[in-house]
């Protein structure tokens, strides 16, 4: 950038190479590359969605309608580009739902933008204009749930399936949403204070097989992991086991710095290797004191150790991780020991009902099942191959997170953009009372929610002007709110008596987080991406090889 005012001199102030985009100009391209974002997720919205197929770095193929998983994959340079992304990842955090909708609806919030900064319209204007929408919008969408009873099964199966009909498992059933309903309920632990804790990340397993039938997916009331016990004379399946979870090594300590040993005659060597087996012997002994019939550790076992625990009865498995010996505490109701000096009777856990070693393909997997009430589990996948199995797991975690939702908030809004036709009939009336070119900025929210319905519609090849027009109409008169888009048939229809649901936590967070991102781009009036002189000036000799006299170099520090 260089000024001159009149009679002087041009002065430099940025860097020749970095490049700038200002006003107008840097708006326009933000509103392009929300634009471009939204339109390779458009098509995977509803049950009629379209899959995309991803080339991974590696050379891995991704197949997936989930929008998130998408975006992931996609490679992108510019700024708002990778912003948009970025709220894609924050809302399959947030609440695991509304992906996609997340980034079309902030594509389009961007995009009925344009025309206003058109007609000169300054970008505070417009984004006031846009946060007061989405405060009444927050309020309508409160009066509009309606609440739910959640310990009616029923119910809550339909508003989970109703979260993953839009996706690859919805063509079995509900084998799906019953497994995520059933695991949901199985992790959650209810507070002294009447609150709901629901950690399905760390307590929620899901265990990938390759081959069998899709209808041997199970919640197993119990964990399992993919380990074999460490000797073969050990006992395969104990009922009602006595379980003892360890941290630390059964193996012979060896010392902390590297330690040298002078040995002058045979017999002390034997006397160190005396002393070894007594110090291993004195550890099992510590652990056979509590009687434990299966003894789990995180670290190595000695084969010493392995002879002493199986003369007293007991099963060892090894090498376990860290976030598996957490959910065996969970289900059996052991306390992790850090020493074997320190196990005391009540650190074992008599939770598990049954301890088995199955072979399951050319694997060998244990079970720990039958427990008396587990507060984790692990879910058992089948499925010919390693893309439907990779593409069930990311629909799973899905279903998770609506149950969670459902449990955590049991409030519920009409699907099928019913919600958003209503949300835009109202905002548009209530904009006719608004004094000023605010006015203008409110409506175009109320015209960017009609986007959900739209895109719906264009998914299922219906006639969208036609659709859109009659979905307008009936919801202009009160009481209509439950009128939207059949995902199938794309015919306009009661979602309600359809039991298209969606939560009211995955709506209020797409609303917030789309409407926030599309006002902090339109902020934006200057990008400035250069590179410095100095970082070229490197990136060169990277490519060259590098300097050969590094004396006195900047490297020094």
């Amino acid at each position: 950038m260089a000024m001159a005012p009149p009679g002087q001199n041009m002065v430099h102030v940025l860097n020749k190479n970095s490049k700038r985009d200002q006003g107008r100009k840097a708006q326009l391209t933000n509103i392009q590359a929300g634009k471009t974002v939204a339109s390779i997720v458009r098509t995977t919205l509803g049950p009629r969605a379209m899959l995309k197929m991803l080339l991974d770095p590696m050379g891995g193929i991704v197949m997936t309608n989930d929008g998130n998983a998408i975006l992931r994959e996609v490679d992108v340079s510019h700024p708002a580009a990778k912003n948009m992304i970025e709220l894609s990842r924050a809302q399959d955090e947030e609440v695991g739902d509304g992906t996609t909708s997340v980034i079309i609806l902030a594509g389009e919030m961007l995009s009925v933008a344009e025309p206003l900064l058109e007609k000169k319209l300054h970008p505070t204007l417009i984004v006031s204009g846009y946060m007061r929408a989405l405060e009444d919008a927050q309020a309508m969408l409160k009066e509009l749930a309606y609440p739910i009873d959640v310990e009616d099964p029923e119910a809550i199966r339909d508003i989970v399936r109703g979260g993953i009909d839009t996706k690859f498992s919805s063509r079995w059933g509900t084998l799906i949403s019953d497994l995520a309903i059933k695991a949901t309920k199985t992790v959650c632990i209810i507070k002294p204070d009447g609150r709901k804790e629901i950690d399905i990340k760390r307590f929620a397993k899901v265990e990938k097989i390759q081959g069998g039938d899709l209808t041997d997916c199970v919640v197993l009331d119990g964990v399992m992991f993919n380990k074999d016990i460490t000797h073969p004379r050990m006992r395969r399946e104990i009922k009602n086991p006595r379980v003892v979870l360890l941290d630390c090594p059964l193996e012979y300590k060896k010392g902390e710095s590297q330690t040298n040993v002078e040995i002058t005659k045979e017999s002390d060597w034997e006397k160190l290797l005396m002393q070894e087996e007594e110090e291993m012997r004195k550890v099992c002994d510590d652990i056979l004191k509590v009687k434990p019939d299966v003894v789990i550790t995180e670290k190595g076992v000695s084969d010493l150790a392995q002879h002493f625990l199986m003369k007293g009865g007991c099963s060892v498995i090894r090498r376990i991780r860290k976030t598996d010996n957490n959910r065996i505490a969970r289900v059996s109701g052991a306390h992790i020991c850090n020493r074997t000096e320190e196990m005391e009777e009540k650190m074992v856990g008599t939770g598990c009902g049954l301890f088995k070693i199955n072979k399951i393909g050319e694997e060998y997997f244990c079970f720990m099942t039958e427990c008396k009430e587990p507060k984790a589990c692990s879910i058992l996948l089948r499925g010919a191959s390693r893309d439907v199995l990779n593409e069930m797991e990311r629909n799973l975690q899905d279903a998770f997170n609506v149950a969670r939702n459902i449990l955590l908030e049991p409030r519920l809004l009409p699907g099928g953009g019913a919600i958003e036709m209503e949300l835009a009939a109202r905002l548009k009336e209530k904009s006719k009372s608004i004094e000023g070119s605010k006015q203008y900025a409110y409506r175009a929210v109320a015209d960017a929610l009609e986007v959900i319905p739209r895109s719906l519609a264009h998914n299922c090849g219906a006639d969208v002007v036609r659709t859109m027009t009659d979905l307008r109409a009936r919801h202009a008169t009160p009481g209509n709110q439950q009128f939207g888009i059949d995902g199938k048939k794309g015919t306009v229809a009661d979602v309600k008596a359809l039991g298209i649901y969606d939560t009211f936590s995955v709506k209020q967070q797409t609303l917030r987080t789309s409407v926030e991102a599309a006002a902090m781009l339109l902020r934006i009036d200057d990008i400035i991406s250069g590179i410095s002189k100095k970082k070229q000036a490197d990136k060169q000799s990277a490519v060259m090889g590098g300097d050969d006299e590094t004396f006195g170099d900047s490297r020094d520090g």
